[in-house]
């Protein structure tokens, strides 16, 4: 069952949105609030739908005040449109309510901080021989993924691990090896077993990969043992070089184990979660056991939880982080103070397909641990305000010391920085970055395809770049096709170049009528000289300055941006003209081909077999192309 409310002025004013809340049912379900274009604001979920609807009816009234929180009552104000979604239990509700927020991601959810950068371990189980690699891209379905971990460099380090203890294939392309056939270095140190020369049959590399999930799933009692009846096996038949290799393997494992803590048979399989939170963020630690032994330490930040009671932001970490999980154990401790154990144990069992309890530790070591996880999410909490503060107390400092060195009337809240990118006459492009408050603010950046500038002309692509800009910031009566993000004014424009760059950032000012609004600069890269208008010498700051630091950071970011961009209009291109004219491939058929392949090149050099696994491609449209392909050269 779904209903809409329409939150706008009228209804706010008259009273008719409370006659539609009461239509809202008295029972447990989801709401999302979505604001004008549709896009979700917020998902959340309610054993009463009718009066937690009510409560944000209050906050449409009231606004902000000592009642209503700050991210209420903004979130409120956005809203357009709220709807509803009836579950038939409060479980289900969490679980519907986690699937949406997975979905939408919406804006003002409490959310792992940065959670889609979290660093993974991939095995590509699609593969006929599954690659074990490092990734952050989103998940794919039929793959298996371990994590997410604290860092990269443990992700680094894990696969340096496993890589010395099972030799399961290093390359990286679907199909392994290399174009010539022969074995690479990994196979003759022992460390693959070379599927691309056909000298391992998929079934016992499936073994490997097994062993290596059997690691990564903290079963390492497991893997020891499979190993040491390889060894045992390898010595009976008299093949000690083998033996010996199972041997080195063995030790590697057990050298993992001795770095563990001492086994507690009293632990078992369990993941302990502590947490602490404040009125800035939350910080959650999850102690994984396996086996009876402390096998790994998960850090994580949470954000946007003003105005959150400690169990509702402790639900969202427990939605958010099981749901990535590519397992969940048989039991979870979690801290003293959270009640609604029996709604988490379905929740969780749900995920896991067995029952999962979810309880309080009294006695022992898990009361241990979970005190210390409650520790170590205190210390986290501590390092990361202080942190914070130290960033903004510098990012501050950067601001004012450029107000002084340029003399501006207040300091530079918001930087734009400008960069030109091109090879030649075709494709050049300009970028447009933004700085609010010395950090980054990756949703006004913007980018620019250069018209009808004749060769290289990065003057009169700059030029070009910010008559179009500020002629947006004129509003809707200005131009047709009027940005939003265009409307704020920036206290600073940084260029990169030299004079010849800066001049034409200062005609294009004067040609919509903000030279004297808009403070501009340039930054030459060789010598890092800030060119100031109507100053005949550069300014020369000191290298180590936080004031030069920031306007090289802004720089280096416009010129990060405007090279990607750059990168990606010849890649389309190039693209276009190799893919488009091929027989019987559309958009899907070409997309299926790059997604398979990998890049043009691959594509190229692929063989009539190969076109034909190529998911997607009937037979004799693959056969059509691999002979359209080899006659055209």
């Amino acid at each position: 069952m779904v209903a809409q409310i329409a939150l706008d002025d009228e209804l706010r004013q008259d009273g008719e949105l409370e006659g539609l809340i009461r239509d809202a049912p008295d029972l447990p379900g989801v709401y999302l609030f979505r604001e004008e274009g549709g896009s979700v604001l917020y998902v959340g979920k309610a054993l009463s739908l009718r009066k937690r609807l009510g409560n944000y009816l209050a906050a449409a009234r009231h606004g902000e005040g000592p009642r209503v929180p700050a991210k209420v009552a903004d979130m409120v104000e956005r809203a357009a449109t709220v709807e509803w979604i009836v579950a038939s239990s409060e479980v289900e509700a969490l679980l519907l309510e986690n699937n949406l927020i997975k979905r939408h991601r919406p804006p003002f959810n409490i959310r792992l901080r940065d959670d889609k950068s979290y660093p993974y371990i991939l095995i590509t189980m699609e593969d006929e021989f599954p690659r074990v690699m490092f990734t952050r891209l989103p998940h794919r379905r039929g793959n298996l993924y371990f994590g997410p971990y604290a860092s990269a460099a443990k992700v680094r380090e894990t696969l340096d691990t496993l890589g010395r203890i099972f030799p399961f294939r290093k390359c990286r392309g679907v199909q392994p090896g290399r174009k010539s056939g022969s074995p690479c270095l990994q196979y003759h140190i022992k460390r693959c077993t070379a599927p691309c020369a056909g000298l391992i049959p998929s079934d016992e590399y499936a073994l490997i990969v097994r062993r290596v999930v059997d690691f990564l799933s903290g079963r390492y009692a497991r893997v020891a043992s499979d190993l040491d009846a390889d060894m045992r096996e390898a010595a009976q038949a008299l093949d000690f070089e083998r033996a010996a290799l199972y041997r080195n393997r063995l030790e590697a494992v057990r050298h993992v184990l001795e770095r563990q803590q001492a086994r507690s048979e009293s632990l078992g399989t369990v993941d302990i979660v502590g947490m602490a939170l404040d009125e800035h963020g939350a910080n959650a630690q999850v102690f994984i056991t396996r086996d009876g032994i402390l096998s790994d330490r998960r850090s994580f930040s949470l954000e946007n939880i003003e105005g959150a009671e400690a169990a509702e932001v402790f639900e969202r970490f427990m939605g958010e982080y099981y749901s990535a999980a590519l397992t969940v154990p048989p039991e979870v401790i979690v801290p003293k103070d959270i009640g609604g154990l029996e709604q988490l144990s379905e929740f969780l069992a749900e995920l896991r397909g067995t029952a999962v309890v979810v309880r309080h530790a009294e006695r022992g070591d898990k009361r241990r641990l979970q005190e210390l996880a409650h520790r170590n999410a205190v210390l986290a909490l501590e390092h990361d305000r202080l942190r914070d503060q130290r960033t903004r107390e510098r990012r501050y400092g950067a601001l004012t010391a450029l107000q002084e060195y340029l003399g501006l009337e207040s300091p530079p809240m918001r930087i734009e920085g400008f960069d030109i990118s091109n090879l030649g006459p075709d494709h050049i492009v300009a970028s447009m970055v933004v700085f609010e408050g010395g950090a980054p603010r990756k949703a006004d950046y913007r980018t620019f395809a250069i018209r009808g500038e004749g060769g290289q002309d990065d003057v009169g692509s700059i030029r070009q770049a910010l008559i179009r800009r500020f002629t947006r910031s004129l509003g809707p009566d200005g131009v047709r096709d009027y940005d939003p993000s265009f409307e704020a004014v920036p206290d600073l424009v940084l260029i990169d170049g030299g004079k010849g760059q800066l001049g034409a950032a200062v005609a294009a000012l004067a040609e919509t009528g903000l030279d004297d609004t808009v403070p501009v600069v340039s930054l030459a890269k060789r010598e890092e000289e800030v060119f100031v208008p109507g100053s005949g010498r550069p300014l020369i700051l000191p290298r180590d300055d936080a004031a030069l630091l920031l306007l090289q950071r802004v720089r280096d970011e416009a010129h990060r941006f405007a090279v990607g961009f750059h990168r990606k209009r010849r890649a389309s291109r190039t693209t276009d003209s190799l893919l488009d004219e091929l027989p019987g491939v559309g958009s899907r058929r070409k997309a299926a081909i790059l997604r398979h392949f990998g890049s043009p090149e691959a594509f190229l050099a692929a063989t009539r077999e190969e076109l034909e696994a190529v998911p997607g491609l009937p037979g004799k449209v693959a056969r059509e192309i691999h002979a359209y392909v080899h006659k055209t050269g």
